[in-house]
């Protein structure tokens, strides 16, 4: 996949959703995980985090919004349902992005939504638990970034594409560079 990504939490109150975050993160090669004002029980979040993430990717933990701070470039992505949020099926995921998801009875704070370069939601009927949104989003970048094939018009996976036999010898345009110049290959 092109680009680097991390996930986050703002406010969060239950260790287990954060261990959830943080394993779907490893799974799909999150390069940082990061919270502000959460509560990290670290047995509490070893409870749902099986992976052990942060023995595999680097996790920031800030005190406040103020603290808190990405590499030069990230871009940062709130998931959060607002009247101008962007659905999460019409939006182009930057390269270099960092995603912040709000507390499970709360929102995004407004200091941390200001500071957003995009507000993006989840197109569902009511709210899903915040592990499970984090993993929608990566899932979504994933297939929006990765490199996989263009899914077919008919139902089912791909078929089998018959890859062209490879031609050995000088590139054409070379060949044609050198016929130019008299020197057929």
């Amino acid at each position: 996949m092109r680009g680097y990504f991390g996930i986050g939490v703002e406010g969060i109150s239950k260790p287990m959703n954060l261990g959830a975050v943080l394993r779907t993160a490893h799974a799909f090669n999150a390069s940082f995980a990061f919270s502000i004002k959460a509560e990290f029980d670290i047995p509490t979040v070893l409870a749902s985090d099986t992976s052990v993430a942060f023995n595999s990717l680097p996790v920031q933990l800030y005190d406040t919004v103020e603290d808190f701070s990405l590499p030069l470039g990230c871009r940062l992505i709130g998931i959060e349902i607002t009247e101008d949020a962007v659905d999460l099926p019409s939006f182009t995921h930057p390269v270099a992005a960092a995603y912040v998801l709000g507390a499970e009875q709360d929102s995004l704070s407004p200091e941390l939504q200001a500071r957003c370069d995009f507000i993006v939601k989840i197109p569902t009927k009511f709210c899903v638990n915040l592990a499970v949104a984090g993993a929608i989003v990566m899932y979504d970048r994933m297939i929006s970034l990765g490199r996989f094939a263009e899914r077919p018009v008919r139902v089912g996976g791909p078929l089998a594409v018959q890859q062209k036999k490879h031609r050995h010898g000088l590139p054409i345009w070379k060949k044609n560079r050198l016929k130019a110049l008299g020197n057929p290959e």
